[in-house]
């Protein structure tokens, strides 16, 4: 509890700081670059604080020159703040539209180009993935939880329809990713941080000329994503059947 407090400080210090002098620099260069890394830095920092070592594995598959769309799973608040300032150049993400309400968090996702979601509405939901569209479009990256909502297990949930759409109309490699050990550290309904280790898995890219339809890169996705969890957290033959 205390090393979760530490964190939840540090950031609360921080991101009046950082909004000052990033919001500052972006209204008169135009760049918000400087904006992001500073996010990143912070967020990777209050992680740090909290006890949780982040062993990453599989960079060398991601080019820093191109554009990636990198499909993780979901199982707790940490994984974006471990996740994001770990990819290769900058990144964007789908996140929901109530936190864009939030004063000072909201302005620097808007300006990071970062993409609102309305889970519970399907027409939002396309307008997200237009958005995301766009994003990839200005050489961004951009980072989706396919599962659309944390894991209570830690066993991937079903994926959501809408990234691979993204994915096939992009043209653009999807990178699967793994993150192992946020559930144990701070699964969802849990407040306080258990210190320990976290590992960031980076699988080879999936080329488009190797998405087949889109059914078929879901699966594909999901495959390669369960590959990287420890057994206890796969997903048994009869659950998948029982899913399909």
């Amino acid at each position: 509890m205390i090393r979760t407090i530490i964190m939840l400080t540090f950031w609360a210090v921080a991101a009046p700081l950082a909004a000052l002098i990033g919001f500052t620099w972006t209204f008169i260069s135009g760049d918000v670059s400087l904006l992001y890394r500073m996010f990143t830095w912070g967020a990777k920092t209050g992680v740090q604080l909290a006890g949780v070592w982040v062993e990453t594995i599989g960079l060398d598959h991601i080019d820093p020159a191109r554009s990636y769309i990198f499909m993780t799973n979901h199982a707790s608040n940490l994984d974006p703040p471990i996740q994001i300032p770990r990819i290769p150049r900058r990144t964007s993400v789908m996140v929901k539209k109530e936190l864009f309400k939030t004063p000072i968090l909201g302005r620097a996702m808007r300006t990071g180009s970062l993409v609102p979601v309305d889970r519970g509405n399907r027409d939002a939901g396309i307008e997200a993935v237009t958005a995301a569209k766009q994003v990839v479009a200005q050489g961004l990256n951009m980072t989706i939880y396919v599962e659309g909502r944390r894991s209570f297990d830690g066993k991937l949930l079903p994926f959501k329809k809408g990234p691979f759409y993204l994915a096939t109309e992009c043209g653009v490699p999807v990178v699967p990713m793994t993150i192992v050990g946020t559930h144990y550290a701070m699964p969802k309904g849990r407040f306080a941080i258990k210190p320990g280790p976290v590992k960031l898995i980076f699988h080879p890219p999936i080329e488009p000329e190797d998405f087949g339809s889109r059914e078929c890169l879901m699966e594909k996705v999901r495959a390669v994503i369960e590959s990287g969890l420890p057994e206890a957290y796969r997903s048994s033959i009869a659950e998948k059947q029982t899913s399909a």
